[in-house]
């Protein structure tokens, strides 16, 4: 389960610092000079190169090349500067502007959206927002979003859920895409060359007669794929049932979701 979450920190406080509200900063000081902005920015860069686990008050103060305490007057603590970072990361996503498309198309438009935005900032997809940050940049996100499902005669609820389904599996692609990308990282083999040497290990003691649906269907997927789990035709084929899975509620007669059907494949 991911440690790191949004709205872990005290609300009053990271709200006033998400939406910049001028009592939550110092007027005067020793680094009056510093703004909130740089500071979200250094500790973005920093868990962009190294992962969210480097963030910390201390590591963001020597980038910015101020002691930690002085930090501490502009951020609170990590749970705040967590919040502050996911915001920025949404207020600068690409939104591709897709009135009057197909509805597949507008979702697919969104999907991808998320997805760059996990590719660009990985540590973001490790992030739980269960409690939602309430910034700018995460309420410009959802109006954005919400857009895309808007008129095909879904009731409020269904156009959340509708959303939230979506956006939970391009989430959980991500996340495995990354830890794919570690495993490889991590010893230096690509998924085929790790599959060359544990395959032939495997079929020493795998008797075939037994499991004859793993051996077949696993050989086949492998062989189709170069390796075991492949997130980039995970994504495809992922979002693709997910979209009909949607479209049995956008597609069930109503006035605006009446007559659009998939496209062919």
């Amino acid at each position: 389960m991911p440690s790191d979450r949004t709205s872990a920190g005290d609300p009053a406080r990271t709200l006033a610092l998400l939406w910049r509200d001028p009592s939550a900063t110092p007027r005067r000081g020793p680094a009056r000079g510093l703004t909130v902005d740089a500071v979200v920015d250094a500790a973005v860069t920093l868990a962009d190169r190294e992962g969210l686990a480097a963030v910390t008050m201390r590591r963001v103060a020597q980038a910015l090349e101020v002691v930690p305490m002085t930090l501490y007057t502009y951020v609170p603590g990590k749970a705040e500067l967590l919040d502050l970072m996911l915001d920025a990361v949404y207020a600068r996503m690409e939104r591709a502007a897709s009135t009057g498309r197909p509805w597949r198309t507008r979702l697919t438009a969104i999907a991808g959206e998320n997805r760059a935005l996990f590719e660009i900032h990985p540590w973001s997809a490790a992030v739980s927002t269960l409690r939602p940050s309430l910034g700018p940049g995460s309420i410009a996100k959802y109006e954005h979003e919400l857009a895309a499902l808007d008129g095909l005669g879904l009731s409020d609820v269904e156009m959340d859920d509708c959303l939230t389904h979506l956006l939970s599996f391009v989430q959980a692609n991500a996340r495995a895409a990354i830890e794919a990308s570690a495993a490889r990282a991590a010893d230096g083999r690509t998924d085929q060359q790790w599959w060359d040497q544990a395959g032939p290990l495997l079929a020493r003691v795998l008797d075939p007669g037994a499991y004859p649906l793993a051996v077949r269907i696993g050989s086949a997927a492998g062989a189709a794929r170069g390796s075991a789990h492949d997130p980039e035709h995970a994504f495809h084929f992922g979002l693709a049932r997910v979209l009909d899975g949607l479209a049995t509620l956008i597609e069930r007669g109503g006035p605006a979701g009446a007559g659009e059907r998939p496209p062919a494949p």
